[in-house]
């Protein structure tokens, strides 16, 4: 990336809850939104706009550049570290989790990209990367659906593998990019049910 491009990238400086979409400090969700399962919040590192949603494109589809892997990494690891809240975080055991693909997806693109992520991102925290969701229905895209529409469309796609045992206070779900936040949820609320007590989700980017 020149250095040109690299002044387009803006590091994401407000959060919002993801259950009412309004502003939350330090990305919280808000105490009167939540309930039992309810994801705590999100950390999203960049501003998902102009240069990184080309950036986020090209790691995920043909021509399937992995080689970004290390690029991503470095700009999510940067922009996570400047957060007070999420440093914080990391003084409790936790483990990270990345938000799986559907197999024919999977097969379609040969890797998964959050996977990719997480485990770069993990080696920068000392934090081990668990595969502990699996993807057990075939969902439409996200993209451009309304909030509630992305509610119904990820609604029942995750199950908890069998073997996986909630040992850990807390875990960090992982994806590239949150928009409303609906997939990292419903994934938080399968963990939560599983025993999790703590469930955050991390991305790359956030926007529309």
């Amino acid at each position: 990336m020149c250095a040109t491009c690299f002044t387009y990238i803006s590091f994401l400086e407000h959060g919002v809850c993801v259950v009412c979409q309004k502003p939350a400090i330090f990305a919280l969700t808000h105490p009167g939104c939540k309930k039992a399962q309810t994801i705590d919040g999100i950390f999203s590192s960049l501003v998902y706009a102009g240069v990184v949603k080309k950036l986020v494109y090209t790691f995920k589809y043909k021509p399937h550049l992995t080689h970004m892997q290390e690029m991503l990494v470095d700009l999510m690891h940067e922009g996570l570290i400047q957060r007070e809240a999420f440093y914080s975080l990391l003084q409790i055991p936790s483990v990270l989790m990345p938000i799986p693909l559907f197999h024919s997806r999977l097969k379609t693109r040969g890797y998964n990209q959050s996977m990719l992520l997480a485990q770069g991102l993990g080696k920068r925290l000392g934090i081990s990367v668990v595969d502990g969701l699996a993807r057990v229905r075939n969902t439409h895209t996200q993209v451009g659906l309304t909030q509630l529409k992305r509610q119904e469309n990820i609604r029942g796609a995750f199950a908890v593998k069998k073997g996986y045992e909630a040992n850990v206070p807390q875990v960090f779900l992982l994806d590239d990019v949150a928009t409303s936040g609906a997939t990292l949820a419903e994934a938080a609320k399968m963990l939560k049910k599983a025993g999790v007590g703590k469930v955050w989700g991390v991305t790359l980017a956030h926007g529309q």
